[in-house]
């Protein structure tokens, strides 16, 4: 769930005035033990050791000296997502590969991960010229972009069907169909969130609005369902922009930029939308339809590593070894909550204690450490 996105400033001669302005400090001369780019993440600050480097895969190795929970994006001169790290509290480091051409770059911090946050321009530097990609990489990218394209034409019919029932203030009809008008959007929720204009319109929560920030989106349209119990002429002028919105995210999705690294750390972002959101029952919070987002998010996960897997068993084949083992384990384990393996009908959230909440999350950690590593694995 992605709030404004932050643009690109151009000019080089603009990075002394940018820096002044914004808190962002460049550190050009510090350079990590590894070739890595470090990114010192502060409450008031976004310290970036290195504003140009060669074009490839990059590393980045974040701390956060904030007191602040902070994110870190790397943006296109368009505003759209290369890669993203969320969710790093204080006095944690991360790290954070991608694969980036020649161009103009912003890296930027956003401290409590609300607001226009802090940045700093970066060049990758380069002839123009892309490295070769193994064919395994290119056929794992290829069939990425299908499944994301597929996901999103087999939304639309889906959203088209709750979107109806609240036009013809159907309650009942609108509740039933909402949950499965989101299963292809939880899929692929970071090539969506790439876009940066689109995630905040339809999938925003009511404590993640911007200043000013209209509510519009499933969850507006949830909390009339179930806590307002009411459809009015307002709800269903959303549910007109709900159909609008989705229909330009439809739209999108062949133009997204789409990589190996780029697969991998999705994956990740993937499970970490599972535990700040779905464990912990905000994201659905009115309707209690959590699980059915939950296991969304993790097919989504699964489908790009399973993509990526030719590529990483060569690289690490013990880190291939343990995610089949901890996908297989959280699949198991969330099975218990639905009646069978083909259905998407699963326990209202509410009705899950906290030792089964807790026994979730723990999967949801198991997993996440070792997809963490992904990215890295494939890039060997």
């Amino acid at each position: 769930m992605r709030p404004v996105r932050l643009s690109v400033v151009t000019a080089a001669a603009t990075v002394a005035a940018l820096t002044a302005v914004t808190g962002c400090a460049d550190k050009s001369d510090a350079k990590g033990d590894n070739g890595a780019i470090e990114v010192v993440a502060k409450d008031d600050a976004c310290e970036v050791s290195k504003k140009e480097f060669p074009a490839g895969h990059i590393q980045l190795d974040i701390e956060n000296k904030g007191a602040k929970v902070t994110e870190v994006y790397i943006l296109f001169p368009d505003d759209r997502i290369v890669t993203e790290l969320e969710n790093i509290g204080p006095g944690l480091k991360r790290e954070l590969t991608a694969e980036v051409k020649p161009g103009d770059y912003e890296i930027a911090c956003k401290p409590g991960m609300k607001g226009d946050g802090i940045r700093q321009k970066v060049k990758a530097t380069g002839d123009g010229k892309v490295a070769k990609r193994s064919p395994e990489k290119d056929a794992a990218v290829a069939a990425y972009r299908t499944y994301v394209q597929q996901q999103a034409d087999e939304t639309l019919p889906k959203v088209k069907v709750f979107t109806d029932a609240v036009r013809k203030g159907d309650i009942e009809a609108a509740k039933k169909a909402y949950a499965d008008s989101r299963i292809g959007w939880e899929r692929t929720e970071p090539v969506a969130e790439s876009f940066g204009d689109i995630d905040p319109k339809v999938d925003v929560r009511e404590d993640g609005l911007e200043k000013g920030q209209k509510w519009t989106g499933w969850h507006r349209l949830e909390k009339a369902l179930w806590q307002d119990k009411k459809l009015g002429a307002e709800e269903k002028a959303i549910a007109d922009t709900l159909d609008a919105d989705l229909a330009a995210w439809v739209d999108k999705v062949g133009t997204a930029e789409l990589t190996p690294t780029f697969m991998a750390n999705g994956a990740k972002e993937l499970l970490d939308e599972v535990a700040t959101g779905k464990v912990t029952g905000e994201e659905e919070r009115y309707s209690h339809t959590d699980l059915v987002d939950f296991k969304a998010n993790v097919e989504g996960a699964q489908k790009s590593y399973e993509l990526l897997k030719p590529v990483a068993s060569k690289n690490d084949p013990k880190l291939v070894a343990e995610l089949d083992k901890q996908f297989a384990a959280l699949n198991t384990l969330l099975d218990k909550y639905r009646e069978d393996k083909s259905s998407y009908e699963f326990t209202s959230y509410d009705k899950v204690g906290k030792a089964d909440r807790k026994e979730l999350s723990d999967a949801v950690n198991a997993l996440a450490e070792p997809l963490s590593k992904l990215a890295a694995a494939v890039v060997k």
